[in-house]
């Protein structure tokens, strides 16, 4: 069976993710801001909403495989999609053309910019954390009707209730 990080959300994304999938989790796993920076300088197509979305679902998907540093890792690289945008909107430019704008303010180390930063980082955490809980507590419900769906016997009574 296929981890979750590979299956799971692909199966609802949209014809951009299917076909950038490869390159957007390149781009989640990416550690140092000059790489991220160099990489969407190399594909500014990936500068937009879906791939922040699908950054947050691969979130989740390596969280449910209990890949915590993997998460974390695509986590920030989610919030600094997100920052990319919303700076692009806030300059009323195309986002794919101020990317740079955003590694310069992030790596002149602006306080209040990199606190804000890492407080949506720990943010998204925090929400990806209760969803995986989530999923898996109704995964789990899923798993115990399932089970008692099979134990049923003629007339449909559960012997282990009987």
């Amino acid at each position: 069976m296929k981890p979750a990080a590979e299956k799971g959300t692909r199966e609802k994304d949209g014809p951009f993710v299917e076909k950038y999938a490869k390159e957007i989790k390149h781009f989640g796993l990416l550690r140092r801001w000059d790489d991220s920076q160099k990489y969407l300088a190399d594909n500014p197509h990936l500068v937009c909403q879906e791939t922040a979305h699908c950054l947050v679902a691969l979130c989740i998907d390596f969280e449910i495989d209990e890949k915590r540093g993997v998460m974390e890792q695509v986590a920030h690289q989610a919030i600094v999609m997100q920052f990319i945008l919303d700076l692009a909107r806030a300059l009323e430019v195309d986002a794919r053309g101020c990317f740079r704008r955003f590694f310069s303010k992030i790596k002149a180390a602006e306080a209040p910019y990199r606190d804000a930063f890492h407080r949506e980082l720990e943010l998204l955490k925090g929400r990806i954390l209760d969803c995986t809980r989530i999923r898996k507590e109704e995964a789990a419900k899923e798993a115990q009707e399932e089970e008692r769906r099979g134990r049923l016997g003629p007339g449909g009574l559960d012997p282990v209730e009987v």
